[in-house]
């Protein structure tokens, strides 16, 4: 255990991790125009980088120099991918030196192009394999070093097994999303599995899934008494999430958005991004504008009209005229961006829930 971690003798594992409220690592989005943005709206302490691919070919150092850029004042997860240990093991000196504050290994990405290459959630599958990567790793950083798991690829009966194989191999914390690989996205996420981790490894869990309102991710640590929250989806969804968290944990009212204050949002972000993306072929900033309203729209009861008519704009301007227009007519009733659930938009996990048990068995 890293002594960063473990201020004094004693400390239960859920109360050595410096960090409550965890930004997670998602592909395409969490690059640092989008980091900084939920960073801005306050509550954040640690912020993870999409996963940077290591193959048998030399390490980029200007791919590197792109994922490292820290919010101001929180700390920063790179997250990194692959199969080859000696490989791997560069890459965690490589990323330590260029500043990072920890080192997380990608152990669950769910997609098919990902898993064919024997990656990410393919891993899952190779405990032998996943223990000479994550070892050599230890030896090769002398910083923080994590991994972020999901429940198991086909199932979730050795889930534990694989945990205490990554604990083994000298991982600082492990972070969990409660799913298969075979689940994807779908379903509900199952705390137990955050429990039991949280329960029965010596280092410091964090939980992850379905954590889409404040007051649920904060029922998911009591149940569970994991170590931190790490959140992603629903981020982009309410970037207010973390903030809410932490007034919530001081015992002060959680901020509760208005449509005007999503709108400065959004604005702010097109102002955010455009000096990223303006230059990029394909999506562009419009494109990734629209990505992020996929799930900001969740968040407004009724949405797909308000999707629809983002998809619709063909250029910057268009995209602020079509939100300003809806959001500022907009009711505050229909916003569903408050610390607790009182639209039903969006499932919840459980520890105790039948059709979790009923989907792992």
């Amino acid at each position: 255990m890293n002594p960063l971690l473990c201020p004094k003798p004693g400390y239960a594992a859920h109360e050595r991790l410096p960090w409550r409220n965890v930004l997670a690592p998602m592909e395409g989005v969490g690059h640092p125009a989008f980091r900084h943005a939920i960073a801005a709206q306050g509550g954040l302490d640690l912020v993870c980088t999409e996963f940077v691919r290591v193959t048998s070919a030399p390490m980029n150092p200007e791919l590197i120099r792109r994922a490292i850029q820290p919010s101001p004042g929180l700390a920063l997860s790179v997250q990194v991918m692959g199969n080859v240990a000696e490989r791997m093991a560069e890459a965690a000196r490589y990323v330590s030196e260029a500043g990072a504050t920890v080192i997380d290994v990608n152990l669950g990405c769910p997609m098919p192009r990902i898993v064919k290459k024997g990656v990410g959630a393919a891993m899952l599958r190779q405990p032998e394999l996943l223990f000479d990567v994550l070892s050599q790793m230890r030896e090769a950083s002398p910083g923080l070093l994590s991994a972020k798991i999901r429940a198991g690829f086909d199932d979730a009966e050795h889930v534990l097994e694989i945990a205490r194989t990554v604990q083994r191999a000298g991982v600082d914390f492990i972070s969990v999303h409660p799913r298969r690989r075979a689940d994807f996205y779908s379903g509900v996420a199952d705390w137990r599995i955050v429990a039991l981790l949280a329960r029965e490894l010596d280092v410091p869990v964090i939980g992850n899934g379905d954590l889409w309102y404040a007051e649920s991710a904060l029922r998911l640590q009591a149940e569970t008494r994991c170590a931190a929250l790490m959140i992603g989806r629903p981020a982009i969804r309410n970037p207010w999430i973390f903030r809410q968290l932490s007034e919530l944990r001081a015992g002060r009212a959680p901020f509760e958005p208005t449509p005007l204050d999503l709108l400065e949002y959004l604005h702010g972000t097109v102002d955010r991004y455009v000096p990223v993306f303006r230059h990029v072929r394909g999506q562009g900033v419009l494109g990734k504008l629209k990505e992020l309203c996929t799930f900001v729209s969740r968040g407004i009861l009724g949405g797909a009209e308000f999707l629809t008519q983002v998809r619709r704009t063909q250029s910057l301007d268009e995209f602020r005229g079509v939100s300003e227009r809806y959001l500022a007519a907009l009711p505050s009733e229909r916003l569903d961006l408050a610390a607790e659930p009182r639209h039903g938009l969006e499932r919840v996990g459980t520890a105790h829930s039948n059709e979790a048990a009923a989907r792992t068995a």
